[in-house]
């Protein structure tokens, strides 16, 4: 249960308090390198709010027609999350009531609602992050835990347009498993793809396309879930296929959950959540099925995906196709309340 809900201003240089954690022995800076640090006496560290924790993304919209109506987009379904991964990492207060957090998130935007941004694809990024604070040394379950709210303007997503993006299948990592953490938003899932995005980036591809296990099964694309149109061979229908969340080792985004229900209400359609493998990915894209395929996740809603790297070859995929554009124009026109959405979808704060 939330103890307290208090909501500070910042100043207008943003300066954000630092936060009091651990035991300081030695920090690595990439501006000053000691390779013989003193000593110092034990002492408590203070680090940024925003060093990676246990966190749920989500964003704050000001209308186009109102700037004074300022919405939040299916925040419950990141409070679910956040409940989640609290829970995967035994930590306490998973109790906690979300239409209460809700609440103090939203008197949290209304203090920095002047530092919203007008216009489409501009918003404000919210990060309510959990980490533990108790004071013990040793490998166990918190006693104490610190929620806090982060804010931060943020612009469009693509800055020179809706660019698509070239992925590769062909890295040696392994993103999360069947059983381990990949279905909670927790640093452990984001720091050791580090490196293979910066090799994939070496080597011209924007993100990687996360596989797993013999049969190659595709389970998320960079930090985002990813999904492919193609055209089923067994009935000739058009299928959106993205991987199931049954094996734990895919985030259940919420731009997942509501590009499967939008379209599942539109009926045009198969949609479909099961295991699809790059060798069906390959023959698809040979024998011309492959209609289009796109990342989603919060940032940038959805990513149109060009081409994927896959044993040596890139297999070309068409893009930008016409669902990525309608399920875009769609989700953006529901957040910033042009398009009158699903109810309950935005939440006016």
């Amino acid at each position: 249960m939330l103890r307290r809900c208090v909501c500070v201003r910042t100043s207008s240089c943003r300066q954000i308090p630092y936060i009091s954690v651990g035991l300081y022995m030695y920090i690595y800076s990439s501006i000053i390198h000691r390779t013989h640090p003193p000593l110092p006496p034990t002492r408590y560290i203070y680090l940024r709010p925003t060093e990676k924790r246990n966190h749920t993304g989500m964003k704050a919209y000001k209308t186009i027609d109102d700037e004074s109506d300022v919405r939040l987009f299916r925040p419950e379904l990141n409070m679910k999350r956040l409940k989640n991964s609290m829970d995967r990492l035994a930590m306490p207060g998973t109790d906690f009531v979300p239409e209460e957090l809700i609440r103090c998130i939203g008197e949290l935007v209304r203090v920095d609602q002047d530092w919203i941004p007008s216009g489409e694809g501009y918003s404000l990024y919210l990060r309510p992050t959990v980490i533990a604070t108790h004071p013990y040394l040793g490998v166990s379950p918190p006693d104490d835990l610190l929620l806090y709210v982060i804010t931060s303007p943020v612009g469009p997503y693509y800055a020179s347009g809706f660019d698509p993006v070239r992925l590769t299948a062909d890295t040696p990592y392994v993103r999360a498993w069947p059983g381990g953490s990949g279905n909670s938003k927790v640093g452990g899932n984001y720091a050791p793809t580090m490196k293979p995005g910066r090799d994939a980036a070496a080597k011209g591809y924007s993100q990687i396309l996360w596989v797993f296990g013999e049969k190659e099964e595709v389970t998320e694309v960079g930090a985002m879930n990813v999904f492919f149109l193609l055209e089923n061979t067994k009935n000739g229908r058009r299928e959106l296929v993205t991987p199931p969340l049954d094996r734990g080792d895919i985030l259940p985004g919420v731009t997942r959950q509501s590009i499967l229900e939008l379209c599942r209400e539109w009926g045009e359609f198969d949609v479909v959540e099961r295991w699809i493998t790059m060798p069906e990915i390959r023959d698809a894209a040979e024998e011309g099925r492959l209609v289009e395929a796109f990342g989603a996740g919060t940032a940038a809603i959805v990513t149109p995906i060009s081409g994927i790297q896959y044993r040596g070859s890139d297999i070309e995929i068409p893009a930008t196709g016409d669902l990525t554009k309608r399920l875009f124009s769609d989700l953006m026109g529901i957040q910033y309340g042009r398009v009158e959405g699903p109810e309950g979808w935005s939440v006016r704060i």
